[in-house]
């Protein structure tokens, strides 16, 4: 097992001092890489990664903010992946060398898959009553990334919704029976292990407690569920999971980190920050668990 990524050992990481799981202005968040490394050194975070879905254009800003602030900045992804019998899992990837020809074609073709999805899910909307653009979601972004969180914000904005969070609601705007039709194409969990370690990197599978379809979240069925999965794909590569997690109480996170031990992984640490002040998450870093 690979345990070095960016120079240092996995292993001798502080987690009560580290925030693997950032999401800025490059994917659906709402703040710059440069601004979130600033604010994650005046918390107190001596390690973080920068994981923005499906893409890594903020890693080099963050990387030189990171020596300017003195935090370690991790190059990382996280990447939208369904199983072979189409579980939908989030898998994060650390430590890559993003300029590795193999991975950066990957890259490039899963913008061009998600601007297909997202021209069809504009379509959807407009067609409900709804009018959007892909151009007007792009300058709100400035890493001209858009997702659905991305789009929801744009409804209400628009005045269509109150509160972004309805465009989630069942049966409604993206939960529409018309919008679920759009489907994204499959991006294979073992394909996207395969692709990070291929990089140089390190596979972590992020926030199981979010897993859909292996039981009730937190019951023994769900357990017995999430350790199938994670034995599967440590075959296929797989050496981290993501044991702390803002939607995991202590109870569920000590559970994962047992997993974690029992299967010879790495435990890692995440806020899944996505908003617009990361000095928000100073109750994050003083949380009474990961320890």
């Amino acid at each position: 097992m690979r345990w070095k990524v960016s120079g240092m050992d996995l292993k001798d990481i502080d987690i009560r001092k580290a925030d693997l799981h950032i999401h800025t202005y490059y994917s659906d968040g709402r703040m710059s890489p440069a601004d979130i490394v600033r604010e994650a050194g005046k918390l107190g975070y001596t390690v973080i990664a920068i994981t923005d879905h499906d893409g890594t254009d903020g890693v080099e800003e963050a990387l030189e903010a990171g020596r300017r602030a003195k935090v370690v900045v991790i190059p990382g992804i996280e990447l939208d992946t369904e199983t072979d019998d189409g579980t939908g899992l989030h898998i994060l990837g650390y430590g890559m060398d993003v300029n590795e020809p193999v991975f950066r074609d990957a890259m490039e073709k899963l913008a061009a898959r998600r601007k297909r999805r997202n021209a069809e899910l504009v379509k959807v909307l407009t067609d409900m009553g709804y009018p959007l653009s892909v151009e007007e979601l792009e300058r709100k972004q400035p890493g001209r990334y858009i997702g659905k969180p991305v789009i929801a914000r744009a409804l209400e904005e628009k005045g269509y919704i109150s509160d972004y969070r309805d465009a989630f609601k069942e049966g409604m705007f993206l939960e529409s029976r018309q919008a679920k039709a759009v489907k994204k194409e499959p991006y294979s969990s073992r394909e996207a292990i395969e692709l990070i370690r291929g990089a140089g990197g390190t596979a972590v599978l992020a926030h199981p407690i979010q897993t859909k379809g292996v039981g009730r979240a937190g019951s023994e069925e769900f357990y017995a569920g999430i350790e199938k999965i994670v034995a599967g794909l440590k075959e296929a590569g797989l050496e981290g999971l993501e044991c702390y997690h803002p939607d995991q109480d202590r109870v569920q996170s000590e559970r994962f980190c047992r997993m974690a031990d029992a299967h010879g992984l790495w435990i890692t640490r995440g806020s899944d920050f996505h908003g617009d002040d990361y000095s928000d998450e100073k109750g994050w870093i003083e949380s009474p668990w990961p320890i």
